[in-house]
């Protein structure tokens, strides 16, 4: 369904059946903190590696950890949403179609069945385009929380920009960053005015999340 320029999908993406020589080893057992009930996710730069605009399915590398926590989560009953700026579309860099060829790649790697997340939002303007859906906007995390009947108490949103906390703040749930070599120094001032704590990955915010 399209509105406003942002895409949000709900369907299931195909999936490549792996070989038994492909599949990654088992996760070691590690509790998931019983009071997180949904995980908002930046997409570039929190779970694939961000090589600023990806639009080639070539270029799709899961951060480490990334499968693992998603797993983890996903067995406890965690539901996982996608929310990512891409205003490489409307800059004429690549096209919405690929984007979601992206994100079917990204979830052939993830290996965690054909449709790991509850819902997918694709935003599409630039920085100076009207936007509904766009980081910082909270409108997305607004209705999966009422459609979904979640607490924003008890969910998170996470990503490694100001736009990701932002959103998350408006929408009155819990954040958290990653931090990298290649954004810390950038938005750490801003990280740290809004007293959001980093993470090296997803994997290891989910193993200090309950502390």
């Amino acid at each position: 369904m399209t509105t406003a320029g942002v895409i949000r999908r709900r369907d299931r993406y195909d999936n490549r059946a792996a070989t038994t020589f492909d599949r990654p080893p088992p996760f070691r057992t590690a509790a998931v903190p019983a009071d997180i009930q949904a995980l908002f996710l930046d997409r570039d730069g929190t779970l694939i590696e961000d090589c600023h605009f990806v639009g080639d399915v070539e270029k799709v590398t899961l951060i480490p950890g990334t499968r693992e926590a998603l797993a983890r989560l996903l067995e406890a009953g965690t539901k996982l949403f996608i929310l990512t700026n891409q205003s490489g579309v409307n800059r004429g860099y690549f096209t919405l179609a690929d984007v979601e060829a992206v994100n079917r790649r990204m979830i052939d790697l993830l290996d965690l069945g054909p449709s790991p997340f509850a819902g997918i939002c694709i935003a599409p303007e630039r920085p100076d385009e009207p936007s509904r859906y766009r980081k910082p906007s909270p409108r997305f995390i607004e209705e999966m929380l009422a459609d979904h009947g979640l607490s924003a108490a008890a969910s998170w949103m996470i990503g490694d920009r100001p736009s990701d906390w932002e959103a998350g703040i408006a929408a009155g749930v819990q954040v958290a960053a990653i931090t990298s070599s290649a954004t810390q120094a950038e938005w750490d001032a801003r990280r740290l005015a809004l007293g959001i704590r980093g993470y090296t990955s997803l994997l290891d915010w989910l193993d200090h999340a309950d502390r």
